[in-house]
């Protein structure tokens, strides 16, 4: 997840420009380009952050070597 998210932003992540001597509809076009762009990047830092955050969890969740063994107890009767 983190692999494709970096991915994805560097390749998809430029954002639109503008030049000088915009008609008003292309300046319109140009800001709804510019609020997707935005979107997108949000995107792709949230699919980066989950992946980081489950690659953090797995590192988490491994038995260390040696540690010592659960043991059931059995209730009092």
């Amino acid at each position: 997840m983190i692999v494709v998210g970096v991915a994805l932003g560097i390749s998809i992540g430029e954002g639109p420009t503008g030049y000088a001597g915009m008609s008003e509809e292309e300046i319109i076009d140009l800001m709804i380009a510019e609020d997707e762009n935005q979107g997108l990047q949000l995107l792709y830092g949230l699919l980066i952050g989950v992946g980081f955050l489950l690659v953090l969890i797995s590192f988490g969740a491994r038995r260390k070597k040696g540690s010592a063994k659960r043991t059931e107890k059995k209730p009092a009767e």
